[in-house]
């Protein structure tokens, strides 16, 4: 059991009987009321979200989370297949878990598995990672006066906007939290 005030961000807890991830932990404290703590869970069995408010004093009940660091190898009709590179199992995932990762997926890329009861619920890719440019039209000369973009498709099938100076075939490292362009690599 633990306080309220202490949820946090990737945490589960059991709510309401069921186990749930917590998405986004606010901590409010209007006027002259009591403070509270505003939650954005996601119940692990259903998938279903819910905003909670607990008192920041009311106890909440703590469930055992794991991590687990696989690497992508390939996917197909069944799902995602990881490798776990300590035992060489393979572990699929379902594309409804993997969500809009899989504009990021290359193969051999490390990725943090979230595992609450033992039961996949939520992947973590690391903070950037560098993907090939596969199609990008060419810049026009003159184009250069400040900052001008242009459309470039990667190996995943990701657009992205990247500067006039890349070409088809650069590698470029891009942010898996926003999807820009952060420079080649």
């Amino acid at each position: 059991m633990a306080l309220a005030n202490d949820l946090r961000k990737g945490m589960a807890i059991r709510y309401n009987g069921n186990p749930a991830i917590v998405l986004e932990v606010q901590h409010r404290t209007p006027g002259n009321l009591r403070a509270f703590v505003q939650a954005l869970i996601r119940y692990i069995n259903t998938g279903k979200s819910a905003d909670v408010r607990f008192s920041s004093t009311e106890k909440v009940d703590l469930v055992e989370v794991s991590r687990q660091t696989l690497e992508f190898s390939y996917s197909d009709h069944q799902g995602y297949h990881f490798m776990d590179p300590e035992t060489y199992e393979t572990i699929t995932l379902q594309a409804d878990l993997i969500a809009n990762a899989k504009e990021y997926l290359v193969e051999n890329l490390p990725i943090e598995v979230l595992k609450v009861e033992g039961r996949p619920v939520q992947i973590e890719l690391p903070a950037s990672v560098n993907l090939k440019v596969t199609e990008s039209a060419e810049g026009l000369r003159g184009d250069s006066a400040s900052n001008v973009m242009k459309p470039a498709k990667l190996e995943t099938g990701k657009d992205v906007q990247v500067p006039l100076f890349i070409k088809e075939g650069e590698t470029i490292k891009i942010d898996t939290r926003t999807g820009a362009y952060m420079g080649r690599a």
